[in-house]
């Protein structure tokens, strides 16, 4: 069987559960030396290219498994566990692992606490019936006051986040190493920006670069009419009163350029894509455990850092695009080759503006604690290029531009596929004027160099 296969099952999984199950079931069979009867797959939020759920054996045992779908891989190898574990990062050993490139799935114990992903997704919405659910934290006054079963969850969780963060900063300095460019081009990470830019998802999702002009993909953006991908990649923007000269085909050719996997320069052994999902909290000494190493290896710290700056932070659209189109005001009008998008994506529950308290942790946790210091660290050793902003910034433009297909109109409605389009602009690009919410964080992070 091949990652076709895989791939089909994770896309049938959402619209037809039991043929998906009777697809994977004889491809657990033939990959693993296990009994398996019967599989049970568990569609979920998080999961945007990949699949997971149980499997039960002859014997009666309940077996936990996941898998990252990847098309048109380039890396041959996947899953580092063992190299993470060495490393020192609390990391979920799988039992059995299957990890040939098409064939990646690995096979764990059922771990019974929450992921951090579920567990912030229920303080971002002060859903307190969820936090009893994924928690067993005693309050004072349990049940009469809800507020205090938040207040509970967000410190443990906020404790968690602090002391992994302290925790990863030493494994980043621990193993900090120079790479040669022919042992960094190898690295699983760059699959998840470099090639997706290059090896195919970027011209299925949005059309060919401008070399091709016969290529063309239409997305729906302005009240159920259609408009050609190639007229918006050539678009400036004003996004909430910033403004930017880069169009997003300008920002394209620059990742293409900048991620380059071919190039000699510092790395560490990191986990690749530590977002939420792959992350489960733990309650009992209150920490973090990290989970589905596919893109683990020795590469750039920089690159290392994306994914949870991104997806723990901004990306909460990605994962439930209707509930977000619900709560939000928007507003979009063209003029004179600009696109003006006026939106109110950061009011939060509570009615304040600005990241919600849960990401807020997230983000001045990973800039504080390890984004700023390691970069003074490579800066000490002479070894933090000069464009390093730029680098981090194409890098986080891949997240809103390419995890997800944003012209596919069954995913995401209009508004919220424009606002994917100004995230992934705001990654990429420089805003001038009133600045964004990344390049004030960016500047931060300079001044304090």
């Amino acid at each position: 069987m091949s990652d076709n296969v895989l791939q089909q099952i994770k896309d049938l999984q959402l619209t037809d559960k039991t043929a998906a199950e009777n697809l994977l079931l004889p491809f657990l069979r033939e990959a693993f030396p296990l009994d398996v009867q019967s599989v049970e797959l568990r569609p979920l939020a998080v999961s945007l290219n990949s699949f997971n759920g149980f499997m039960t054996l002859a014997d009666g045992k309940r077996l936990f498994f996941k898998t990252h779908t990847e098309p048109d891989n380039v890396i041959g190898e996947y899953y580092n566990a063992a190299m993470l574990a060495q490393a020192g990062y609390p990391v979920i050993q799988p039992l059995y692992s299957s990890t040939e490139a098409g064939k990646q799935l690995l096979i764990y114990e059922v771990i019974d606490d929450p992921s951090v992903f579920d567990v912030a997704w229920a303080l971002e919405n002060q859903n307190t019936d969820t936090l009893r659910k994924l928690t067993n934290t005693e309050t004072k006054h349990e049940p009469d006051n809800p507020l205090d079963r938040l207040s509970v969850n967000f410190r443990m969780l906020q404790e968690a986040q602090f002391k992994a963060d302290k925790q990863l900063l030493q494994i980043y300095l621990n193993t900090l190493e120079w790479q040669s460019a022919e042992d960094a081009a190898k690295a699983p990470i760059h699959q998840l920006f470099f090639h997706r830019l290059v090896g195919g998802r970027l011209e299925r999702f949005y059309g060919a670069l401008m070399r091709n002009q016969d290529e063309d993909v239409a997305i729906n953006l302005l009240g159920g009419r259609n408009i050609s991908m190639r007229e918006v990649r050539m678009m400036r923007w004003n996004i909430n009163s910033q403004s930017y000269e880069d169009r997003l085909d300008d920002l394209i050719n620059r990742s293409i350029r900048l991620l380059n996997p071919l190039q000699a320069g510092p790395s560490i052994i990191g986990h690749g894509d530590a977002h939420n999902g792959n992350v489960f909290l733990k309650q009992q000494d209150v920490s973090l455990l990290y989970f589905d190493p596919a893109f683990a290896g020795r590469h750039s710290p920089l690159l290392d850092l994306v994914k949870p700056l991104f997806h723990n932070v901004f990306a909460m659209w990605m994962y439930f695009p209707h509930e977000k189109s619900r709560r939000m005001d928007f507003v979009s009008d063209r003029k004179d080759g600009v696109w003006y998008v006026a939106h109110d994506y950061f009011r939060h529950m509570d009615g304040g503006n600005g990241l919600p308290p849960v990401r807020a942790i997230f983000l001045r946790s990973k800039v504080e604690q390890v984004l700023t210091p390691i970069l003074r660290e490579l800066k000490r050793r002479n070894w933090l290029r000069d464009d390093w902003r730029a680098y981090l910034k194409v890098a986080l433009f891949c997240c809103p531009f390419l995890t997800m297909n944003l012209t596919d109109s069954d995913k995401f409605s209009p508004e919220i596929a424009l606002l994917g389009l100004t995230m992934a602009v705001e990654m990429g690009a420089e805003s001038k004027g009133e600045r964004s919410l990344v390049d004030n964080i960016l500047d931060e992070v300079e001044r304090a160099l």
